[in-house]
C-alpha cells in the first residue's frame, strides 16, 4: 500500500473525523481549486463547521435530506462537507434533470431544503409537486422558483456530529433500468474503502494535484474529493469538460493525475495535435470503459498511463489492473472483495463463460447500504447476500475479467447512464405517440447512443424534429434519442412485452431518422 495514504480505524470511517485528522496534519496546504476559489485545509474545516451551523439554524436535523443542484463550484463541496459535519445526508442531484425525474427523486428522498444555481431553479419551478421541500436557496441570489439567496456562513462553528462509519453520507440517484431512479445509500465508510482502494491502484503518493472536469454529483469526481483528502493532495474540479482546453488545463494547474470516462478519450484523439499534449505532469488517468482499441494511441500521444477498472454506485472499485497488465481487460478483483459470475440461479459459471458480474466486500460498509425507500430494489439486487451488477462479464483462468454488455436495461452514452424507462415515459405522453421503445444503438466515439423505435397513433404522423423538441424540456440533453425511427409495430411475447433484443440486432436502418446528420442540435 502506498504510505501517503492515510489509514483509519473503523470507527473513524466518517467524513467528520477523516476531514478533521487531515486538516490538524495538513492545515497550510491546498485541498481544494475551483474556478477562483482556493480552499486550504484548514478553511475546509472551517467551512464544514460553519455551513453545518448555518443548515441547524435553519432547521435542518441529523438525518434530514438537502437536495443539492449545481455544477462544479465550491459550494458543492462547502454544502456536503457541511451535512456530514452535522449528520444530515446530501442529495447530489444531475444538473441535467427534469420533469418526472426530478419530481421523484424529489419525493422519493424526502429532501427538506433544496439549494441549486440559476441554471437548475427552472426545472424547479416546472413541478407542481415538490415533495417534502420546505426551503429553496439559490447559489446564485436569485429569486426563481420560490428561491432565497443561500444565507452565508457566519462565525458560529458546529460540533461534529456522532456519525457512524454506516451511516449515509450521500444519496445518488442511479439511472431505472425496469422502473424509476433509485437512491443509493452510500454510507461515510464506503467512500472511505472507494478512495483507499483507488489510490492505491492509481499509486497516488503524498501532495499529488488531482484535476476532473468529470461533475461532482457523480461518483467518480466525488471519489477524487476523497482520494486528495486522504493523501494530503489537491483536488482541480473544473467547470466541465472541454476538449479544446482539457490539455491546457492540466498544465495551468500542473496536475499529476487526471480522470476520463467514455466518449472523453476519443474526442481527445480527434483534436489536432497541440504543444500541450506532452507538457503536462500527468502520469496517470483513471479511465474505466475506455475501449481497448484507444489505449496504445492515447499513451504514446499523450505520455500518460490509462488505468481501467470497475465500480459501481452501488459497489467500490472492485476490479482493476495491477502490476500485471492485460489490455483489454477490467483487470483482477481487487484484493478486499470477492466476485463471482454467475448464470440466472447464481451458479459460479466456468471461466470463459459469460455471466452476471456478482459482488461481496470484506470490509463493513464498503458498499452501499441499499435503495432509498425501496426495499423490494434493495433485495433484489442484494438477494443470496451478492450484489447483482447486472453486468454482463467474462472471467479467464488467469482472473482478468472483461466486460461484455448490460444485462440491465439502460444506456450509458458519453459518461451519463440513462434509463429507457424513465425516455419512454416522455415518448409515450406526447399525443402522437402510441408506442416507444427505448435501446442503445452502437456509438462511433464509444459506449452507446439513444435510439427509439415508435408508433404513431391512429391517422396521426410524427414529424421527428417536433417530437425532439417535445423531450428536450422533459428529460436530461444527454437522454435525448438521437435516432428516430416510425414502424407500423413493435415486435412482442405473447404476453405483450416488446422484445427490445430484436429491435437491437435489427439496429439502424436506412429508413432511422438521425438527429445528428439532420443538424438537430439539443438546447441545454
Amino acid at each position: 500500500m502506498t504510505d501517503a495514504i492515510a489509514r483509519f480505524a473503523s470507527n473513524d470511517r466518517t467524513l467528520p473525523a477523516m476531514l478533521a485528522h487531515q486538516c490538524a496534519r495538513f492545515a497550510e496546504r491546498t485541498l481544494l481549486v475551483c474556478g477562483d476559489v482556493r480552499w486550504r485545509y484548514a478553511e475546509a474545516l472551517r467551512m464544514a463547521q460553519a455551513t453545518a451551523a448555518l443548515l441547524q439554524a435553519h432547521g435542518i436535523r441529523r438525518g434530514d435530506r438537502v437536495a443539492l443542484m449545481c455544477g462544479n463550484r465550491a459550494e458543492f463541496i462547502q454544502i456536503f462537507l457541511g451535512c456530514a459535519w452535522m449528520g444530515a445526508v446530501t442529495v447530489p442531484i444531475n444538473t441535467a434533470a427534469r420533469g418526472a425525474n426530478l419530481r421523484h427523486i424529489l419525493s422519493n428522498s424526502g429532501a427538506r431544503l433544496f439549494i441549486g444555481e440559476t441554471g437548475t431553479l427552472p426545472a424547479l419551478a416546472g413541478l407542481e409537486d415538490r415533495g417534502a421541500l420546505e426551503q429553496v436557496w439559490s447559489l446564485d441570489g436569485s429569486r426563481e422558483a420560490g428561491a432565497l439567496p443561500m444565507p452565508p456562513a457566519g462565525a458560529a462553528l458546529a460540533e461534529a456530529a456522532p456519525v457512524q462509519p454506516g451511516d449515509t453520507l450521500a444519496i445518488l440517484y442511479t439511472s431505472g433500468t425496469t422502473g424509476v431512479s433509485k437512491g443509493v445509500c452510500c454510507p461515510h465508510a464506503q467512500y472511505y474503502w472507494w478512495s483507499r482502494y483507488s489510490s492505491e491502484l492509481l499509486g497516488l503518493r503524498d501532495g499529488e494535484v488531482l484535476l476532473t472536469t468529470l461533475p461532482l454529483f457523480h461518483t467518480n469526481a466525488l471519489n477524487a474529493f476523497f482520494q486528495a483528502l486522504l493523501t494530503g493532495s489537491t483536488l482541480v474540479a473544473e467547470p466541465r469538460f472541454s476538449a479544446s482546453d482539457f490539455w491546457a488545463a492540466l498544465v495551468r494547474h500542473q496536475a499529476t493525475v487526471t480522470y476520463v470516462l467514455g466518449a472523453m478519450v476519443p474526442i481527445l484523439l480527434s483534436k489536432e495535435p497541440t504543444a500541450h499534449d506532452r507538457a503536462h505532469r500527468v502520469r496517470v488517468a483513471l479511465a474505466p470503459a475506455i475501449p481497448q482499441r484507444f489505449h496504445a494511441t492515447f499513451s504514446e500521444r499523450f505520455g500518460m498511463r490509462l488505468l481501467d477498472g470497475y465500480g459501481s454506485t452501488e459497489s467500490n472499485f472492485v476490479i482493476g489492473l495491477d502490476a500485471e497488465q492485460k489490455p483489454g481487460t477490467m483487470g483482477r478483483i481487487v484484493p478486499g472483495f470477492t466476485a463471482r459470475v454467475a448464470d440466472e440461479n447464481d451458479e459460479a459459471v466456468a471461466d470463459g463463460t459469460p455471466g452476471e458480474l456478482l459482488l461481496r466486500a470484506d470490509e463493513p460498509y464498503a458498499f452501499a447500504s441499499g435503495y432509498f425507500g425501496m426495499p423490494d430494489k434493495t433485495v433484489e439486487a442484494w438477494r443470496n447476500l451478492w450484489f447483482h451488477s447486472g453486468d454482463r462479464v467474462v472471467r479467464d483462468a488467469d482472473g482478468f475479467f472483461t466486460f461484455v454488455d448490460r444485462l440491465k436495461d439502460a444506456i450509458r452514452r458519453r459518461g451519463e447512464n440513462i434509463s429507457s424507462y424513465e425516455v419512454e415515459q416522455v415518448l409515450l405522453s406526447h399525443p402522437a405517440v402510441a408506442l416507444a421503445a427505448v435501446f442503445p444503438v452502437h456509438s462511433e466515439l464509444a459506449e452507446d447512443e439513444v435510439m427509439a423505435t415508435i408508433v404513431a397513433r391512429d391517422g396521426m404522423t410524427i414529424d421527428p424534429v417536433e417530437l425532439i423538441r417535445y423531450c428536450e424540456p422533459r428529460m436530461a440533453y444527454f437522454a435525448v434519442p438521437r435516432y428516430l425511427e416510425c414502424l407500423p409495430e413493435l415486435p412482442t411475447t405473447e404476453s405483450g412485452k416488446v422484445q427490445k433484443f430484436k429491435l437491437r440486432e435489427r439496429g439502424i436502418t436506412p429508413a432511422t431518422w438521425d438527429r445528428e446528420a439532420a443538424g438537430i442540435t439539443i438546447r441545454r
